[in-house]
């Protein structure tokens, strides 16, 4: 299983790097695969995979990416409207074939999946996105690994959920701390080559160490959902890691506020 887990992680960061580097339309199309790989394992989940609710969520998925390609970000909106719109036709023409939990859900994993997973790629192709899209996963994967780390040498107190009984509070902290220091080296790399401000290694630092935080409830709310469904993994995709879903839920969780911390530190001329 370790040897598993590990080949397939490689794998798997391999092809995100690649394609991370590739940035426009090779980005484009992987985030856009990524999404509805996570969509359609949490129709399944919701027992709703072949439903008129999620051939709705689909299409609405590719209207959002076909909007990123010509770069009218101000529609995104209007395509939820137009999902949710949807769903609430659906949801009366045929009822009571659906009830009201089940187009909560719809709703859910249309927000989840396909609208947070696409500030993937905004991130990538706003000004020197190649360099603020690694904050991501600093902040998702980077975390993650010293927050295991940090709990297995020195954790004892046990955080206050029930979801994740082996997380301590000492793991927690540690993932939050490493991510930071992950962060202001990053920065310090990454401010040499960027123009501007001088203070990417405190606001790498900061954002990292925020980016944990979201990655560390987005972890925990992607296990609340598989609690309440009674399943142990999302998917097989990744052999040794589950599914799109078990391995991108915390970052799918911290992408959106990662992006609108960049656009506002853009705006307001800090980076």
């Amino acid at each position: 299983m370790f040897i598993t887990r590990t080949i397939s992680g490689a794998v798997l960061l391999i092809i995100m790097f690649a394609a991370i580097f590739a940035g426009g339309n090779v980005w484009l199309v992987t985030t856009a695969v990524l999404s509805a790989a996570a969509m359609y394992e949490m129709f399944r989940v919701f027992k709703i995979q072949k439903s008129a609710v999620a051939a709705g969520g689909y299409i609405c998925n590719v209207l959002v990416y076909c909007l990123l390609f010509f770069g009218l970000y101000e529609y995104i909106l209007a395509a939820v409207i137009l999902y949710f719109i949807f769903v609430m036709t659906i949801y009366v023409v045929k009822w009571p074939a659906f009830d009201v939990n089940t187009i909560a859900r719809a709703l859910f994993t249309f927000i989840y999946t396909g609208i947070c997973l696409s500030f993937l790629y905004r991130i990538r192709v706003s000004d020197d996105g190649i360099f603020y899209i690694w904050l991501v996963f600093i902040g998702a994967w980077g975390s993650d690994t010293c927050a295991y780390l940090t709990g297995i040498l020195i954790g004892k107190h046990k955080i206050p959920s029930t979801l994740s009984p082996k997380k301590t509070v000492e793991g927690c902290l540690g993932g939050i701390a490493g991510a930071a220091v992950i962060g202001m080296l990053y920065g310090l790399w990454a401010g040499n080559r960027l123009e501007g401000s001088a203070y990417y290694v405190l606001i790498f630092a900061v954002t990292a160490a925020v980016a944990s935080v979201l990655s560390q409830i987005g972890d925990l709310c992607a296990s609340a959902v598989k609690r309440n469904c009674g399943i142990k993994d999302y998917g097989r995709l990744i052999p040794g890691h589950g599914g799109i879903m078990d391995r991108f839920d915390s970052i799918i969780f911290l992408t959106p506020i990662i992006y609108y911390i960049l656009y506002i530190l853009q705006n307001i001329g800090c980076i």
